[in-house]
């Protein structure tokens, strides 16, 4: 099997319809397998799942390094994402998990030629400005990824987590290939905002966490499923009461999936693929350190969510309590 490719935005870029997020290989939740992730990113690539998202803090360069290494002597077969700008806080350089976002001229050089290195590539695909920079206009910004773009060293740029009037600003600069922002059943409201406005000026939605960081999947029960070092222990949605409030919605999730006989994970994926309508503009990145995981995410990809259920699935969002952060 491989899935298709799709076009993301209007720039040229082609990627795998659904994506790989890696971050979860080398950060953020709990302990990690590289033997294991190394696995799931053979899979991938075995199943056409092959637009990969890493970033520079995903264990501080440890993710790309790892992407590096698989994609030795096969460099063309996947589209790599990464991103930049956020670093530790040079005010605490003993604590990591301080940190603060950098979006100079003199920081995306800094960064883009330690991404390569790390990746142990001529060429970074997609490079996204991770989160907006408030000291930096982000005409700045974009002014030195359109310079990295014309040295060869990235063929697109993207953003992340931004306004629709960043969006405006960092486009009439230089043409934005793609926005990434978290987007699934129970995060809504900031893509919808952008989606109208991205799609005016052709530039693609790449949606992460769009099986709720796992909640969509049903395998959490209660937080004390979190393993040690896991943030999401200390999520506001998944603390206690929040998280019995937000079992209901994955309760709807469940009851469609077992009706329609897939599992819920499917059903969430299934959902944000049909946000991208006719157009196929939205691509989901669900993450996995598994290569079991990785294939039921790709079997999302023949689910097909009628009208009724489509209108079961809509109001979920706002019934979600607790903020992202």
């Amino acid at each position: 099997m491989s899935i298709p490719t799709v076009p993301l935005g209007s720039q040229g870029l082609l990627v795998s319809k659904q994506g790989l997020g890696c971050m979860g290989m080398s950060a953020f939740y709990g302990s990690d397998d590289e033997k294991e992730s190394i696995a799931t990113l053979e899979r991938a690539i075995e199943l056409g799942v092959t637009f990969w998202d890493s970033a520079q803090m995903y264990g501080w360069g440890a993710n790309e390094e790892l992407l590096g290494r698989v994609i030795a002597g096969r460099r063309d077969q996947v589209v790599i994402a990464s991103k930049f700008g956020v670093i530790p806080d040079p005010d605490h350089p003993e604590d990591r998990t301080r940190r603060k976002n950098d979006g100079s001229p003199a920081n995306v050089r800094r960064s883009v030629d330690a991404a390569l290195r790390r990746l142990g590539t001529d060429h970074i695909d997609l490079y996204y400005q991770h989160r907006p920079d408030p000291d930096t206009p982000v005409e700045e910004t974009v002014g030195a990824l359109a310079e990295q773009i014309q040295a060869g060293k990235i063929r697109y740029y993207g953003l992340s987590e931004v306004t629709p009037e960043l969006v405006r600003r960092a486009h009439a600069t230089y043409p934005l290939t793609a926005v990434q922002s978290e987007y699934s059943l129970w995060t809504r409201d900031d893509v919808e905002q952008l989606l109208p406005v991205q799609r005016e000026l052709g530039i693609g939605t790449v949606a992460y966490s769009p099986l709720g960081r796992g909640f969509l999947t049903g395998r959490f029960t209660s937080p004390a499923d979190f393993e040690a070092g896991d943030f999401r222990a200390s999520n506001p949605r998944f603390a206690q009461e929040a998280f019995e409030t937000n079992r209901r919605v994955v309760d709807v999730v469940k009851e469609i999936a077992t009706a329609k006989g897939v599992t819920p994970a499917q059903i969430a994926l299934a959902w944000v693929h049909s946000r991208g309508g006719d157009i196929d503009d939205v691509v989901p990145i669900p993450g996995t350190r598994r290569a079991s995981r990785l294939e039921e995410n790709v079997g999302a990809l023949d689910v097909t969510l009628t009208r009724d259920e489509l209108d079961r699935l809509e109001p979920l969002s706002h019934q979600v309590v607790g903020a992202r952060y």
